[in-house]
């Protein structure tokens, strides 16, 4: 029987290419979008043409009420789940830190983090061993920002995926003993369209010659490491971030 997994933020960038690497290797998955309805739906109609077991669900990640509907659809079309990729996040436009209102890093916490956080709840409900679950793994996105800092740029959204990193290794701490390893992975400058959010798409080439590779990195090899964390290679690696930024 396939493992059961759940990506947020799937129809795009890091979250798609994991899903379509998640499906090559055997996953049944549950495809979560929020606003690109149409690629969530082109994403689901290649994966289950090609014969993979999916499911696609719209929720905003940072309301309680959605992210518990979502997991009970996984509960009812999916079965057990297995996985969590805490993918899904936001963007606003640069800045510096001087000229952010508290409105922008409310929107910036309330997904990046409370999502990630509502997310993890449910999945441990389902998947620790205390609760009945047979175990499971769950990786969180991060950011090289959350150590570089992002000055005049991303002061929230680095501050936003430090507490990631935090949760992380306390979530890992908590569930040792529970059967569900929690990790995470921390990309760099990716080619994906977060960048355009932020209103500057071509960012990842005007930066990358500060890179070691003097590239930037594809969404596919992002995906390479989540996947290896999600898997049965890892089975020892818990706490542990992984970085795939070309040195930076």
């Amino acid at each position: 029987m396939s493992k059961v997994l759940l990506i947020t933020g799937a129809s795009r960038g890091i979250g798609a290419e994991t899903a379509r690497l998640a499906a090559a290797h055997g996953y049944s998955l549950c495809l979560n979008y929020l606003h690109n309805e149409a690629a969530a739906s082109e994403l689901l109609k290649a994966l289950t043409a090609g014969g993979h077991d999916a499911i696609m669900f719209q929720a905003d990640v940072s309301i309680e009420s959605e992210v518990e509907a979502m997991f009970r659809a996984i509960d009812r079309d999916l079965g057990r789940l297995d996985g969590l990729v805490n993918n899904a996040g936001i963007l606003e436009p640069q800045s510096d830190l001087v000229d952010m209102s508290p409105a922008r890093w409310q929107r910036i916490l309330e997904t990046n983090v409370i999502g990630s956080f509502l997310c993890a709840r449910e999945a441990i409900k389902r998947m620790s061993t205390q609760h009945g679950g047979k175990g499971g793994s769950i990786v969180n996105l991060s950011s090289r920002a959350a150590d570089l800092g992002a000055a005049h740029e991303y002061v929230d959204y680095a501050a936003a995926k430090g507490a990631i990193d935090a949760m992380t290794i306390g979530l890992a701490n908590e569930l040792g003993d529970q059967g569900i390893r929690v990790n995470a992975v921390k990309p760099g400058l990716i080619y994906t369209d977060i960048h355009a959010d932020g209103g500057e798409a071509g960012r990842v080439d005007r930066l990358k010659s500060g890179v070691p590779m003097q590239r930037g990195g594809l969404p596919v090899e992002v995906a390479e490491a989540i996947l290896w964390l999600l898997s049965d290679a890892s089975s020892y690696t818990s706490g542990s971030f992984i970085d795939v930024s070309g040195g930076r």
